[in-house]
């Protein structure tokens, strides 16, 4: 039988003698604990599955704010105008970034999307930074 700590610990009495597990077999026989919740074996497949899935998201969240914090470093102000900076027009300037492309004019153009497109002159202004090699390195490393 599992027994939950916190439930014995509720209950008034010994719990640190060298009789414990006497006293613990006296309480269970007199029904002073109940058993801890085991649930079954899809269950606990289940729960597994989401706490990974749970993770999986974290680390991705923490990657793109790692992004985001490099391109900041670098005076590149791009989640300030693009929504979503994993995003298709984003990756795509990233993508421009690493292989050389510095000109912010260039890199603006490739803003694909008709709300982007509107958005031109502040996309100049957001790209408008200090993007070195070192940066270049970084950004295809995450």
């Amino acid at each position: 039988m599992l027994l939950n700590a916190r439930h014995l610990h509720n209950v008034p009495g010994r719990k640190s003698d060298v009789m414990d597990s006497e006293w613990i077999c006296r309480m269970v026989q007199h029904g002073l604990v109940r058993p801890s919740f085991i649930p079954p074996a899809p269950f606990r497949e289940l729960r597994e599955l989401t706490r990974y899935r749970a993770e999986v998201v974290r680390e991705r969240v923490r990657e793109i704010q790692r992004l985001e914090k490099l391109l900041e470093d670098a005076g590149i102000k791009l989640s300030v105008v693009v929504a979503d900076l994993m995003g298709k027009p984003a990756r795509a300037m990233l993508e421009a970034m690493i292989s050389g492309q510095r000109d912010p004019v260039v890199l603006a153009d490739m803003a694909a999307l008709r709300r982007m497109k509107s958005k031109r002159p502040e996309l100049v202004e957001a790209l408008t930074g200090r993007f070195e090699d070192h940066h270049a390195f970084l950004v295809r490393a995450i």
